[in-house]
């Protein structure tokens, strides 16, 4: 049986009218009889044809609807004939071209009347030099038509209008209006044509109908980009192609563009089940094809070569500095190269390619157009362009009052590199930094680094420079910004001091050591940044220049060693500098006053900050080491809890304090804590939506390193849900070398639960040498867990002497380390094994108060097995478990417990609930007859997902198959049962 193509995404109706206008074959207008059926679509022959114009936007999909319309059509039965006017002899086009196009039509309807027909044609067209030649001959050219349509009853369809000739759009406008051929349904598909053409004046005037095609919208382009790749997608993936293309985010073929380019840059990563970039999110552009960028970005036709090119140009301009109409208009030649980029920038407003703010600044509309373009060759040095910006204002104002005056010179500056002076970058550079300072701190920062790249390293004003730069950075939580300055810090480091050299005065003494104290806290803000991004400088892959500074620096050697104790890097030992403590008793700030005072810890809350994974001994020295009344109890509980998930930024949080502390930015641990929170909250798609960008940023060639816990974190949800191959693809990302409680923890799940009993064993011993070696490094925050895990599986498998030494492990864990998540674990544990409903319920009730609902779960299960009252707390488990996703691994604990203690499961939801938006979108597409793998794709996720789904559904409305659902549904009668929400 054939079968109709798949419908295009958002364009359903449209291809349904334009199917309808080409069934109206076989009729005849003004009163024709005879003829035939209009092949299998059941129309009679005195159906009147119709004549429609589909028309819309570049890339809008006019000649898909057309197409599929006319497969639609064809599969039918029906006969369908392309009018190929482009075929003319004649480039001017006029009446010949659309004779040459007739004649060409007629050719394909094979009834034995071809040689008539084109000789009747031929006749006329010979004789139509004379006055009224032409109407006669568009006369016969209807006629013709016509006559060949009684025979084989067919419809004609004409693509890109807009670009015909227009003489040929002339005559063929008037063929359609007066000579109209009965029974011929013509469509047209074009892009509308701005005033005064006269393709647009003549073809919509002659069309009974103008069918417009909208802009997708975002729902609609996110399906397009999921229907495109064929699998689930990453949310953030469509969210950053709409952004990218600003006002063409409606138009198919610019967001099959952009995918097109990504997946030519290799920017595409298939990750958890789901499409992900691996490219920055403001990096992403239309293929650099000069003739497809002026197809689908200039509204009314493609642009010749030398406007692209110039655009080209503007868009490299525009893209490292801030370009205002000003700084073109006060060009002094003619015909220098400024005054030619402002008549570009004029004629690329008039396209409405460029937009001119209200204070003068010249943007792209399409950022994705602006990538592209700058990916072509440009014709000028775009180089000398921003100098010759710069000198205008220079030559006037001078450099100093230049760089206050107008900051934003700073960008055309960095721009210009070697083509300006340094007399002239220098001054102008700190000038705008002073001033943008105030108002803009990432203009101040990249003028920061910008005069770096001028001033040499023994100049006195680059340990000013370079302390202001990553106050700045740090302070609005830029941690690559920070990590760029390593280079010329480890210049300055190696540039000998005043007071390194012994001839010095009590002035140059303390402004040596000034500049010594600003150096050594860049140095230490610098292992703070390489830490947030999960760079650790003792890493195999890890950049030299951090290791060299910090050789330079012992002061910062151990606030980068904290980074082993969460999870980042190689394990080292933490070796105090002697004098450390007493040189920084408790303060986090830097040397002296300024915006370089930011929140770098302290040599104590460094050392509170890796206590906190260690015993409680370990922990309860540090704190002593801090000022008195320093931090409450409730700050060092976060503390801990943080430490146990490896989690850097939530405990540097609850050390320094809100106030200090900036937790804004996309550094990698701040989306790790996160991901930390919403795995607590019961949050996992967005915990798992953070895992993957994570890990994709880590990929993009940033200065971002991989999250091995998050990868660890991952992997534990996906065991959870019961997606074990996924859980197993997130660890065989960890090398195996990577030691902590979380991996750990995983590893021990995906191994039990992957296999049968006899390699239960083996998962237990593989788990207690990772204790050991966790034990080993001092990681002691979260081993609980991993006993717990351990606890449980020997408890289920009557294990009575592995039960009594891992609980005797576990008690003995909570003596050392003494941390309330410990505690919470024995109790649990207690529960377990000796049935101890008292030390459950204490358990649960402080994980709830701590807000941790996967070992809720736990605490619930256990409560199941041995509280008072068995089906309340399965009915809890069950509506956490269902919040979380869970999958087998749980379900089968929770259906073991319900079975011992004979209480039945309950339902998920009421019969008789209304359906949720999610479910009735699920039925509409089983109705529409898609598959699994395709609603997975659709709903971006697994086809084992979508499964489960629909048993839910089954369930829910009593139908017994996907056909019953899908009848239930068209007919009305789950509406009827009130389970549709508004009807």
């Amino acid at each position: 049986m054939q079968q109709h193509p798949l419908p295009l995404v958002g364009r359903h109706g449209e291809v349904e009218d334009v199917a309808e206008a080409l069934r109206t074959t076989g009729g005849a207008i003004g009163g024709s009889t005879g003829g035939t059926t209009a092949g299998a679509t059941g129309r009679t022959a005195g159906a009147e044809a119709r004549t429609l114009l589909v028309t819309g936007g570049a890339g809008t999909g006019k000649t898909a609807v057309v197409e599929q319309a006319r497969q639609i059509v064809v599969q039918e039965g029906g006969r369908v004939l392309r009018f190929g006017w482009e075929s003319g002899e004649d480039p001017a086009g006029g009446t010949a071209a659309l004779t040459d196009a007739v004649c060409g039509v007629l050719a394909k309807v094979h009834d034995g009347r071809l040689p008539a027909r084109i000789a009747a044609v031929r006749r006329v067209q010979a004789r139509a030099t004379g006055p009224g030649g032409e109407v006669a001959l568009l006369s016969t050219l209807g006629e013709v038509l016509a006559d060949a349509a009684r025979e084989v009853p067919f419809a004609l369809i004409l693509d890109n209008t807009e670009r015909m000739p227009a003489r040929t759009a002339s005559a063929l406008g008037l063929l359609l209006r007066t000579f109209r051929p009965a029974g011929v349904p013509v469509v047209m598909a074009g892009r509308p044509m701005s005033p005064g053409h006269v393709t647009a004046a003549q073809l919509p005037a002659a069309a009974d109908r103008v069918l417009e095609l909208p802009p997708l919208s975002s729902a609609e382009a996110g399906e397009l980009v999921v229907r495109r790749l064929g699998r689930p997608v990453e949310p953030d993936l469509v969210t950053a192609v709409l952004a990218a293309l600003g006002p063409l985010a409606g138009s198919p073929a610019a967001v099959l563009s952009v995918l097109a380019s990504l997946e030519e840059r290799g920017g595409l990563l298939e990750l958890d089940g789901q499409v992900c970039l691996t490219v920055p999110e403001d990096g992403l552009r239309l293929r650099a094809d000069a003739a497809e960028l002026g197809r689908l970005c200039w509204p009314d036709a493609s642009p010749d070569a030398g406007t692209v090119a110039a655009a080209a140009v503007l868009a490299a301009l525009v893209d490292r500095a801030e370009v205002r109409l000003e700084d073109l208009h006060r060009a002094q030649s003619p015909d220098g190269p400024l005054e030619a980029v402002g008549r570009t920038v004029d004629r690329l407003v008039a396209d409405r390619v460029v937009t001119v703010g209200e204070d003068g600044r010249i943007t792209f509309a399409v950022p994705a157009l602006a990538a592209a373009l700058r990916m072509l060759p440009a014709r000028a040095e775009v180089r000398s362009l921003h100098a010759a910006i710069t000198r205008l204002v220079t030559d006037r104002l001078g450099a100093t009052a230049a760089g206050t005056r107008r900051p934003r010179l700073a960008g055309h500056v960095a721009a210009a590199g070697a083509t300006l002076d340094d007399t002239l970058a220098v001054p102008l550079l700190l000038a705008a930094a002073g001033s943008s300072v105030r108002f803009n701190q990432a203009w101040a920062v990249r003028s920061y680094h910008s005069v770096l790249r001028h001033l040499p390293p023994h100049d006195p004003r680059t340990p000013g420079v370079l302390h202001e730069s990553a106050g700045l950075s740090l302070g609005h939580s830029d941690h690559i910004g920070v990590l760029a300055l390593a280079e010329p810090l480890l210049a300055c480091l190696d540039v000998p001091r005043r007071d390194d050299r012994g001839d010095r005065d009590d002035r140059g003494e303390r402004e040596g050591r000034g500049d010594r104290d600003g150096l050594e806290w860049v140095t230490r803000a610098c292992a703070l940044s390489a830490l947030h991004e999960h760079r650790s400088p003792y890493a195999e892959d890890a950049d030299p220049r951090y290791h060299a500074a910090l050789e330079r620096v012992p002061v910062g050697t151990e606030l980068a060693a904290l980074g082993g104790r969460y999870g980042i890097g190689p394990s080292v030992p933490m070796t105090p500098r002697p004098g450390a403590a007493a040189k920084e008793s408790g303060s986090s700030t830097g040397p002296g006053p300024g915006s370089g005072s930011g929140p770098v810890p302290s040599a104590a809350e460094v050392r509170l900050v890796a206590a906190a994974v260690g015993t409680g001994a370990e922990f309860e020295q540090a704190r002593q080491d801090m000022p008195t009344d320093a931090l409450g109890e409730a700050a060092l509980d976060r503390l801990r809890n943080a430490a146990a998930y490896g989690d850097l930024a939530g405990a540097l949080e609850a050390v320094l304090g809100e106030q200090q502390y900036v937790a804004a930015g996309e550094s990698t641990a701040v989306r790790y804590h996160s991901m930390v929170r919403d795995y607590l909250t019961g949050d996992w798609d967005s915990a798992l939506s953070c895992a993957r960008r994570i890990e994709t940023r880590g990929r993009s060639g940033s200065a971002a390193g991989v999250g091995q816990l998050a990868r660890a974190l991952a992997a534990e949800i996906q065991l959870m849900r019961g997606e074990l191959g996924r859980a197993s693809e997130w660890l065989d990302l960890i090398p195996d070398s990577v030691c902590h409680p979380l991996v750990a923890r995983a590893r021990l799940g995906v191994r039990y639960w992957s296999g049968d009993g006899a390699s239960a064993d083996e998962a237990l011993e593989a788990a207690r040498h990772d204790v050991r070696r966790v034990r080993g490094s001092g990681l002691l925050a979260g081993l609980d867990r991993v006993l717990l895990r351990m606890l449980s599986i020997t408890v289920r498998g009557d294990s009575p002497e592995a039960t009594r030494r891992t609980l005797e492990e576990l008690e003995a864990l909570y003596e050392e380390a003494a941390s309330p998540m410990t505690y919470e674990a024995v109790l649990v544990a207690r529960g377990m094994v000796h049935g101890d409903a008292d030390s459950a319920l204490a358990a649960y009730r402080l994980v709830r108060r701590r807000v941790d609902l996967p070992l809720s779960v736990d605490c619930c299960q256990c409560l199941t097995e041995v509280g008072d009252d068995p089906q309340s707390w399965l009915d809890e488990a069950m509506r956490s478990g269902h919040v979380l996703g869970m999958g087998r691994p749980v379900r089968s604990l929770l259906g073991a417990a319900a079975r011992r203690r004979n209480v039945s499961i309950p339902r998920r939801r009421a019969a008789r609930a209304g359906l949720t938006d999610r479910e009735v979108r699920l039925i509409g597409m089983v109705s529409d007859g898609s598959t699994n793998r395709q609603i997975a794709a659709r709903l971006a996720c697994s086809e084992k997902t979508v499964e489960q789904r629909l048993s839910r559904l089954f369930q829910r409305t009593g139908c017994r198959s996907r056909v019953e659902l899908a009848a239930a549904w068209l007919d009305g009668s789950l509406a009827r049962q009130g389970l549709v929400p508004g009807h």
